[in-house]
């Protein structure tokens, strides 16, 4: 492969600079691959495909009513990020979900952020992700949200925005540890000869803050992991990290409440329950306080939480968070709470709930992109210079009809990394989720899963629509 020859075009490329020289970073891993024959990286790719099905590595998607098993697709080059400028994006993040933290902990009590005008009531008042049965309740070390995977990408000047935050039931990270295996499989020589820090930590950072939020001070809390089910479309991330962290995996059906206290079946009768990592949303949670139909949680369970006698990891009420809408006010929110500029910016972000906003946005669809405030995996957005005249004017529509609904955004110019396609390698637009830990203290994984829009030319890197993944590979000496 001679790196002179391929053209990222006018996109920042994560490994090869214009010109085709690798960035400092990337160097060992570019020439390393500028050595191998097309028929040599063909063949790794295979293998990497081969070890993935061996492992049992699936994704599901659903398509016409029916739950489709797949396996993960990945592509070998790592995208690689210099360690230093992971020390920045590190603790920016870090800032960011203690900041949102401080935020839902707030609009449960005082609301003094509203109060004092920065985020206005309506917005929580229209929130499907606000719950009052929340109002009042302080969960341990007043932290909501213990969980955060934040999209990241790399505008066309080398800038990192945040792109959303995802704080309900994030996934993703399991792949981003099975991604390192396979890594690991097919370029052995490259981990001894480069500094890349390792992300096989995150099951054990995982459960030392489950046990740190336990409500009961014991040295060996009880500690689940609660699915929907087999039929879950993140199961297999479910069962994962339930088997790496020892732990039970359960679904609803599996738990009891008695006298406000959780308590697992197994086959010796019943055994009290301290802290729940719920893979459950809150509508299907617990039947006798939000959504009655529900067959995936725990008639209960929300009474045994609010009195504090078990954990429950994302809390309830943390998507209020979650808000696609509310994400244009989070740096206003950190500068409230923590007295601090954000170190990380958001992507620039319009308000279609603004009638000034909702006007730029509507005259401008060709040139944005336009989401839901509270869809995720792709789905209901726009993206604008893809769409076309039917698209956008039937986009247009929606938006007028419920304007509260919906933010629109610049195209921005995502960066690229080296894909393998076929039987050359070209580049890919990607971005970059890293998970965010909190409990007392704050963690965040070294790196995080690097999703990639596998179709030429396409933005879109949810594997539900066609996209991809990458292993991540921070770089640097420790």
């Amino acid at each position: 492969m001679d790196w002179k020859e391929y053209n990222a075009h006018d996109f920042y490329d994560e490994l090869i600079k214009p010109g085709g020289e690798p960035r400092d970073a990337a160097a060992k891993v570019a020439n390393y691959i500028a050595r191998l024959s097309n028929k040599q990286i063909r063949s790794r790719q295979t293998a990497a495909e081969k070890a993935l099905i061996e492992m049992g590595i699936t994704f599901t998607v659903y398509s016409e009513g029916e739950n489709i098993d797949r396996a993960w697709p990945m592509d070998i080059i790592p995208r690689i990020i210099d360690a230093g400028e992971w020390e920045t994006v590190q603790k920016g993040l870090a800032q960011r979900l203690k900041a949102l933290n401080m935020f839902i902990d707030d609009v449960y009590h005082n609301q003094d952020i509203v109060k004092e005008g920065i985020v206005p009531s309506e917005l929580l008042d229209s929130s499907k992700d606000f719950l009052p049965q929340c109002v009042g309740i302080t969960p341990k070390h007043g932290v909501w949200a213990h969980i955060c995977g934040s999209d990241l990408v790399r505008d066309g000047d080398g800038t990192i925005y945040v792109l959303e935050d995802n704080l309900r039931v994030p996934s993703g990270v399991s792949y981003m540890i099975e991604n390192r295996a396979v890594t690991k499989r097919v370029f052995p020589e490259l981990f001894s000869n480069v500094p890349i820090r390792p992300v096989d930590a995150y099951p054990h950072q995982l459960f030392d803050m489950l046990v740190e939020v336990s409500p009961r001070d014991k040295d060996d809390p009880e500690i689940v992991v609660m699915t929907p089910g087999v039929f879950n479309s993140a199961y297999f991330e479910h069962s994962f990290l339930a088997q790496r962290m020892g732990t039970e995996l359960v679904e609803g059906s599996d738990l009891v409440v008695e006298n406000d206290i959780v308590y697992m079946r197994n086959i010796e009768g019943l055994k009290r329950v301290d802290t729940i990592y719920r893979r459950v949303n809150d509508a299907f949670l617990d039947p006798e306080v939000f959504n009655p139909e529900s067959k995936l949680g725990t008639p209960g369970l929300f009474a045994a939480w609010a009195k504090g006698n078990v954990a429950l990891v994302n809390a309830p009420g943390a998507g209020v968070a979650d808000d696609k809408v509310l994400y244009s006010y989070v740096p206003d929110i950190i500068r409230f709470y923590l007295s601090e500029e954000p170190i990380l910016a958001n992507v620039p972000t319009y308000r279609c709930s603004d009638p000034e906003q909702l006007k730029y946005v509507t005259d401008h669809l060709e040139a944005l992109v336009v989401k839901p405030a509270n869809e995720s995996g792709g789905y209901g957005m726009l993206v604008g210079p893809a769409a076309t005249k039917a698209e956008i004017s039937a986009f247009r529509k929606l938006i007028k009809e419920n304007p509260r609904n919906y933010i629109g955004q610049p195209t921005l110019q995502l960066s690229t990394a080296p894909t393998i396609t076929g039987e050359t390698i070209e580049p890919r637009h990607l971005d970059l989720r890293p998970f965010i830990l909190q409990g007392k203290e704050s963690w965040v994984t070294p790196g995080g899963l690097t999703r990639v829009a596998l179709r030429k030319g396409s933005l879109v890197v949810n594997s539900s629509q066609g996209g991809g993944s990458k292993d991540t590979w921070i770089v640097g000496e420790r």
